[in-house]
């Protein structure tokens, strides 16, 4: 491939990306992801 397809691609997942991101931060999302990744966490060293 070309080097600058390569590079449009990479800049359009970096965008794409960090507009997804956003958008699940906007969303309240952040909260719920951290309280399943404690669960998960403390089920693991069996304590959950």
């Amino acid at each position: 491939m070309d080097n600058k397809l390569r590079q449009r691609i990479s800049v359009g997942l970096l965008a794409g990306s960090g507009l997804l991101i956003s958008l699940g931060i906007f969303r309240g999302e952040v909260g719920i992801v951290f309280s399943k990744a404690i669960n998960i966490c403390l089920e693991c060293i069996g304590l959950g």
